[in-house]
């Protein structure tokens, strides 16, 4: 009996041209997965590259049915903002409109990412995990807005090596999402602890983890953005500088040194290290949560962080988002900077708490006094290598002394 026509017959022919070792390679391989032929292997290639693309990105109507606007409601609005309870992908897909958000300022949950002994799935499920926030943040973003992530990094729990998590989910903002990285920042916090204590007080094989990355994304290479609205204060030698005249010259790394550079701009241009310490312990919102018995939110960032690309980044009247909002510090930020905010936040006991942030009795944030952080010259301090060997196992096992209550060997100093 004759097959019946195929409703879609293979009659399109496409050559592609390949050199002798790069046909006898691909018909290796497709022979070792079990393909009948080069035609069969490059089909399986096709449908396996849809079908992982149906997967990691969904459809925006998929996500809209999935998180409906019941699963947000109105907590406390205030002159120029709103809190919002609930899961915030509920409003990035169902209450915000498209294209209408000038910036979304967050610090996403990195405590997210899973205590795997090997590989990178960690990374993998993170990222899998955020990718119905990056479709909602594509959807509300305008073309000219900005997304700024600040997010720490992670320690492969039992070895004194780093998750990839949030590197991952960079590279997948970009070349999966469309997002263009304007610029990455670091946020130093001069007073962060010595952490990993097991890896950098006890093995002494790590230095202290004092940084956060920030990234800074857009949905086009030009989203509105002003650096002389962040000025930081000259240094004492460009004051010397200005006060005393500047002659134009060449330097020995060959950029040209113009007049200009003795202009006084009032201010110099940041650089992308971001020099915050995280220090607050007594304020507002720390005594109000003791006071009602609220737990105090664990990872707040400090309100010059948000301040500075909001004031970089929007004009008052402009919306700024917070899709994790915590206790709120953005929306805190915007409100005084006149710009419109909408926090979203699923922690009900965090958001009794925020409410301290917007008590018109209360004393408003204090503002940003210029102050200067130093960081040392590598390897300024004194040096002392026949007195601090180096682990000959990488210090994969504690000091001695550690491991049986031996007192250290005291050094030739005494």
């Amino acid at each position: 009996m004759p097959r019946p026509p195929s409703a879609s017959p293979r009659s399109a022919v496409a050559n592609v041209r390949l050199t002798a070792g790069e046909r006898e390679e691909m018909e290796r391989r497709a022979l070792s997965d079990g393909h009948k032929n080069l035609s069969e292997y490059i089909r399986f290639l096709h449908a396996s590259a849809k079908a992982s693309e149906k997967v990691r990105s969904p459809s925006v109507s998929d996500l809209t049915t999935v998180y409906p606007a019941s699963h947000v409601r109105s907590f406390h609005r205030t002159d120029h903002g709103e809190i919002l309870w609930g899961d915030s992908r509920a409003y990035l897909f169902n209450i915000a409109e498209p294209s209408s958000v000038n910036l979304i300022m967050t610090s996403p949950p990195f405590g997210l990412v899973r205590k795997k002994d090997y590989g990178n799935e960690d990374a993998d499920v993170y990222c899998d995990w955020f990718r119905p926030f990056a479709e909602g943040f594509r959807r509300v973003l305008r073309d000219d807005g900005s997304l700024v992530i600040d997010i720490g990094g992670a320690w492969v729990p039992g070895t004194p090596t780093r998750s990839l998590y949030h590197f991952k989910l960079l590279v997948m903002l970009v070349e999966e999402y469309g997002f263009h990285l304007c610029q990455e920042h670091y946020w130093w916090n001069p007073a962060k602890l010595p952490t990993p204590a097991e890896w950098v007080n006890v093995r002494r094989v790590r230095v202290k983890d004092a940084v956060n990355c920030v990234w800074w994304l857009s949905k086009t290479p030009f989203p509105k953005a002003n650096n002389k609205r962040v000025l930081q204060p000259y240094s004492k030698s460009m004051k010397d500088l200005l006060r005393n005249g500047y002659t134009a010259k060449r330097r020995p790394s060959g950029h040209e040194i113009s007049k200009n550079f003795s202009k006084d701009n009032g201010g110099s241009v940041p650089p992308n290290l971001m020099a915050i310490a995280n220090t607050e312990s007594n304020g507002r919102y720390q005594d109000f949560c003791r006071e009602n018995n609220i737990p105090i939110h664990p990872a707040r960032f400090p309100s010059q962080l948000p301040d500075y690309f909001i004031r970089m980044l929007t004009d008052p009247g402009d919306l700024v988002v917070d899709p994790f909002g915590g206790s709120c510090v953005t929306g805190a930020v915007a409100e005084g900077g006149k710009r419109k905010w909408v926090c979203c936040e699923l922690s009900e006991e965090y958001l009794q708490g925020a409410l301290a942030r917007f008590d018109r009795s209360v004393t408003e944030f204090p503002k940003s006094k210029p102050i200067t952080y130093q960081i040392s010259s590598p390897v300024a301090g004194p040096i002392s290598e026949a007195d601090s060997p180096l682990p000959l196992d990488g210090g994969a096992q504690r000091p001695l002394h550690l491991r049986t209550n031996i007192a250290p060997p005291k050094s030739k100093a005494g």
